[in-house]
């Protein structure tokens, strides 16, 4: 990767279009705003300063940062050009380290604060080993195996945006940022979760491929400051749309997609099932962990190399693509381990050909990435455990933009293993899951699950969704489980997705 590339990526140097520069000026006019001070924290060569300062002439101040000393002199060139009756400054400032109170106290209200911050996560910038991050702490204040596996990773726009937010909770003003709709939503409920001042607030979705040529799903979201805590968003297709398409919200402490569904389906959110969500194993080396058989007894991994093998710790697998398309396993998945943490050793007797395998490739094994395996067993995996190989499952891809469960069974003799792109509920018998996977397809739950999902999230289908659903409330209301009833329940509430 060449010196330029790692920099565009370390600062997330995507500079705005003209164009749409102008489109989100003109929007904010269209909304009544009219500021008396304009700032942009992260102006870059100033496309969206130089778009405001023309967009509301009667402004007073206009103020415009950036870590890039040769982006402040290519801006302070171009502002030399043209005549503004606005008073304003343009200074080399790192975002993290500025004294940003200071800088806003003494500006004329309402301030606009506007940008289009970083799109780069802070796994990205450690990775380039960059020191462009906010201190290091764990703001989303994650714990355990959630903040190992990444669950804490964040956007560095998503910290900057919830600062900007923090300017305005004591001032009049606005902010406009452009960014992506999974950050909008994870900085709108923060704001929601912590009954910060908002008077409105809209996402207007953008065509990242045509302005960025990058493959994102992209907006602009506004945020109008108050002394009102108003809890919900108007959505809308583009900048330019008069309608809105969808108004998200916070409920009960939930983010919610649909708020008038959430509003009747409520009472099915989660009191304590016994029925307990689970995600497939994770072993982030699939060349070596994941073969074909090709004869009894005779695999071939990811690197095309055959090796004989015990069928000991070797299990029919369904990824997230199998179980969306065919549902027939296609590979086989070397499981070491029946529990989390579990030693490995005993594989040199009980299966020596796997463990000599196990051996050959260790280097592979070693090289993962993740801290989770750290100070672990050799060849340890996660999302292991009994439910790993209970012969019945009721299952779901967790990246395809569809609800559809299915029930999985055992393939030739053996219990199927999901990766961790698979969500699932494991179960003894064939009559349970079909049952479930009946009722979890029915109208029913899934006009549940369609009030909190956002099919444009990377990962839509998620254990946290699938696990606020009560079924066991949902089968009392059923009165027992069989498809009539469940039909049944669906004529009643006469849902239609």
């Amino acid at each position: 990767m060449t010196k330029e590339k790692n920099n565009k990526i370390e600062y997330g140097d995507f500079q705005t279009p003209k164009e749409l520069a102008w489109q989100v000026c003109d929007l904010l006019k269209r909304q009544c705003f009219s500021p008396n001070s304009i700032v942009e924290p992260t102006c870059g060569v100033g496309i969206f300063f130089l778009a405001a300062l023309n967009t509301f002439p009667k402004s007073k101040l206009g103020h415009a940062f950036d870590v890039d000393a040769s982006y402040v002199a290519l801006l302070e060139k171009e502002l030399s050009k043209q005549k503004f009756t606005t008073n304003h400054k343009v200074e080399t400032a790192d975002f993290f380290a500025k004294d940003w109170e200071s800088e806003l106290n003494n500006l004329p209200e309402p301030i606009l604060i506007i940008g289009n911050p970083p799109w780069v996560t802070n796994s990205q910038l450690g990775q380039l080993q960059s020191n462009n991050l906010p201190v290091k702490y764990n703001f989303k204040k994650m714990r355990g195996f959630d903040a190992l596996t990444g669950k804490s990773n964040f956007d560095i726009s998503e910290w900057m945006i919830i600062q900007m937010i923090e300017w305005l909770q004591k001032k009049k003003g606005a902010l406009a940022m452009l960014c992506k709709t999974s950050v909008a939503r994870k900085v709108l409920l923060n704001t929601w979760k912590h009954n910060k001042r908002m008077a409105s607030a809209t996402m207007h979705f953008i065509d990242s491929k045509l302005h960025f040529n990058i493959s994102a799903d992209a907006c602009l979201l506004t945020i109008h400051s108050s002394d009102r805590s108003e809890q919900e968003c108007k959505v809308y297709e583009s900048l330019t749309s008069i309608k809105e398409i969808q108004t998200i919200g916070f409920r009960d402490g939930f983010l919610v997609a649909d708020i008038p569904n959430y509003e009747r389906m409520k009472h099915l959110i989660d009191s304590g099932q016994h029925y307990q969500w689970r995600t497939g194993v994770k072993h982030d080396c699939s060349k070596i962990m994941e073969l074909e058989k090709i004869a009894e007894g005779v695999y071939v991994n990811g690197l095309g190399e055959k090796n004989e093998l015990e069928e000991t710790c070797l299990f029919p697998l369904l990824k997230g693509s199998d179980l969306a398309n065919s549902k027939i396993p296609r590979k086989y998945m070397l499981v070491p381990q029946t529990k989390i943490g579990q030693e490995t050793k005993h594989l040199a007797k009980t299966a020596p050909k796997t463990w000599a395998y196990l051996l050959k490739y260790g280097t592979f094994l070693d090289k993962r990435a993740s801290s989770i395996y750290k100070d672990k067993a050799r060849f340890s995996l996660f999302g292991v455990g009994d439910y790993t190989f209970n012969a019945w499952k009721v299952a779901i891809p967790a990246l395809y933009k569809k609800l559809d469960f299915s029930a999985i069974g055992p393939y030739q003799g053996k219990p199927i293993v999901f990766d961790d792109t698979v969500n699932f509920i494991a179960l003894d018998n064939a009559e349970e899951a079909n049952e479930l996977a009946n009722l979890l397809n029915s109208k029913a739950a899934s006009g549940f699950y369609h009030s909190f999902i956002f099919w444009d999230s990377k990962r839509p289908i998620t254990v946290q969704l699938l696990k606020s659903l009560d079924i066991d409330q949902l089968l009392k209301e059923l009165g027992g489980k069989n498809s009539y009833s469940i039909n049944k329940l669906d004529r009643q509430l006469q849902l239609t997705y």
